[in-house]
């Protein structure tokens, strides 16, 4: 043990134990590598073995034959600036920080994380589960066939499943050095982690990095490096936690669409949120011209082939003032939809006190909302007191001076997405929930999601500490301090809207005609061309409905991986369809 904590200290000091003195004779031309260059497919591109190769030409060479739509990656490069010579206006180093651990400076976890189950991927389910998480995180989708073999030395991935569900909730992928270059320190390395956004069940990624340190220590290995980009400081937390240090060793990639943002740097874009940068994404993909006009406002303008349309997020030219303010003015919302025939709860403006009094008396429980606005904001459900609903009532008017009250109804939240008056995505709306572990408070549950709900959305989506969240523990039987027993599951707010730490289920496969033709029916009556419409539903394979709320600037990125900002593009841009 104090051999590797000596070999520890000299990594941090810069100097090299002999692993590394490979990568040194290599980058001087020595032949201290296998006899064949080691490049191992991962399912999603290869990982070039640098000290393999026999110089920085043929390393260069082979990061050139990367292959359209994947994405290489070069490690342990020594020398990286002999290789970027040979191509460097097609490569370039990766601004990733490499940590290890040595096994020796391991400590297992002093307590014991519930409520799922590590396992190796094997079958296509587990592979198409996947990629749909993978695809959430924006990450590249693994193709199994494509993969190097684990006797040949390919990797192996792992994934979290939960035991109430079956769901995949995060996965990770291990490479044994040994078995794949003859690794003469026995190490090992880790790629590919991620954890379901929506999850909630605390510490998926913990558990799965120190499965795979513990996988690894039992086959003898000695080490376990990782990846992680230098200002990912929710991750580097976790991993100098766990005791990792930082390794002085490159990455070399190849210059692709997928990894732009990484040697072009942040642009205007950089300051966009996700919704608005799905759709820039998918207009560039297609060489569509985009110019940022306010960032921070999510404003661009996209133009090909002599059209040219402003947007802000899925919000466009094509939709008129008039339809927008259709769904913006939820009294006029709810008169259009009724003349169309849907189904729609009892409505009025909140007025004097005892006007209030006689609404909430004849239908028990009442919904809360300002006539104007959205995210969720001044939003309160399930309001069965005259001071509950009051309390809600001088909220709302905090967001519009006008405040509406609706009967309450029972059922789960669904949003559908409409572009061009078809159904392009369906999804179930849950509000933000915890589950206890018999050790952390409530209070400390909310904020360990919340910050997870951040890092998913890029900030968009958190759970506030505020009176809304406070009355819904209340009416539970919990405060901020009460402590789940293991496993206990708990609703922190009543509302759905991801802007407040809901999440989404994607139902598009099951959801159900009549409701699919609900939601054209109130795009088509709203006039609007893209709308997010907002039902509450029995089940989504169910006809029952009532009509909740249109929303005019409906998320696309909360829909991945349904193709929505691909049909977006579709209607903007007609003539651009199947190019890219």
């Amino acid at each position: 043990m104090r051999a590797h904590h000596q070999i520890s200290q000299r990594l941090l000091r810069g100097q090299t134990p002999s692993y590394a003195r490979l990568q040194a004779r290599f980058a001087e031309g020595g032949s201290a590598q296998p006899d064949e260059p080691v490049a191992l497919h991962c399912g999603w591109g290869r990982l070039l073995v640098g000290h393999t190769f026999p110089d920085s030409r043929s390393l260069a060479a082979e990061l050139l034959n990367e292959q359209h739509g994947e994405r290489d990656i070069a490690l342990y490069v020594a020398s990286p600036q002999k290789v970027l010579s040979y191509a460097p206006q097609q490569l370039f180093l990766d601004p990733s920080d490499t940590l290890r651990l040595w096994f020796s400076d391991y400590r297992t976890a002093a307590r014991t994380f519930r409520g799922f189950r590590i396992r190796r991927a094997h079958q296509d389910s587990d592979w198409q589960a996947i990629n749909c998480l993978y695809q959430a995180r924006g990450m590249l989708p693994v193709n199994p066939e494509l993969l190097t073999p684990r006797p040949e030395g390919g990797p192996v991935y792992w994934l979290a499943e939960d035991e109430d569900s079956g769901a995949v909730i995060g996965s990770v992928m291990g490479l044994d050095h040994r078995k794949a270059f003859n690794d003469p320190e026995a190490g090992s390395s880790l790629w590919c982690l991620a954890v379901d956004p929506q999850c909630t069940r605390p510490g998926v990624g913990e558990v799965l990095v120190r499965h795979l340190v513990e996988h690894f220590m039992g086959r003898g290995l000695a080490y376990l490096d990782l990846s992680v980009m230098h200002d990912n400081r929710q991750a580097k937390a976790l991993y100098a936690k766990l005791g990792f240090r930082e390794l002085p060793t490159f990455a070399v990639k190849r210059k692709n669409v997928i990894n732009e943002v990484l040697f072009l740097g942040p642009g205007p874009e950089a300051e966009l949120n996700p919704y608005a940068r799905i759709i820039i994404d998918e207009a560039r993909r297609r060489g569509i011209e985009v110019q940022i006009d306010d960032a921070e406002g999510g404003i661009f303008t996209l133009s090909h082939g002599g059209r040219r349309l402003r947007c802000r997020e899925s919000l466009s030219d094509l939709t008129s003032a008039v339809s927008m303010t259709l769904c913006q003015d939820k009294r006029l919302t709810h008169r259009t939809l009724a003349r169309a025939g849907l189904k729609l709860p009892a409505q009025r403006l909140a007025g004097t006190a005892e006007e209030n009094a006689a609404f909430l008396a004849e239908h028990r429980r009442v919904v809360v909302k300002p006539v104007d606005g959205e995210q969720g904001q001044g939003v309160a459900v399930d309001l069965r007191t005259e001071e509950e609903m009051q309390a809600a009532i001088e909220r709302a008017s905090r967001f519009d001076s006008r405040v509406l009250l609706e009967s309450c109804h029972d059922g789960a939240d669904l949003r559908i997405v409409v572009i061009g008056f078809e159904v392009v995505a369906a999804a179930l709306r849950r509000p933000p929930e915890i589950v206890g572990d018999g050790h952390h408070s409530v209070g400390a549950l909310i904020e360990a999601l919340s910050r997870r709900r951040q890092a998913a959305t890029g900030g968009e989506s958190r759970i506030p500490l505020d009176a809304e969240t406070q009355r819904t523990l209340r009416v539970a039987g919990h405060d901020y301090d009460s402590v789940l027993p293991a496993g206990e599951r708990l609703a922190v707010r009543r509302t759905a809207n991801l802007h407040t730490g809901g999440s989404l289920e994607d139902v598009t496969a099951i959801l159900h005609p009549a409701l699919a033709e609900a939601a054209i029916t109130a795009a088509r009556a709203l006039d609007i061309p893209v709308v997010g419409v907002d039902l509450l539903v029995p089940a989504p394979d169910q006809p029952d409905y009532v009509f909740i709320e249109a929303n005019e600037r409906a998320g696309l990125a909360n829909h991945e991986p349904q193709p929505t900002a691909e049909r977006f593009i579709d209607l903007l841009f007609p003539l651009s369809q199947g190019v890219g």
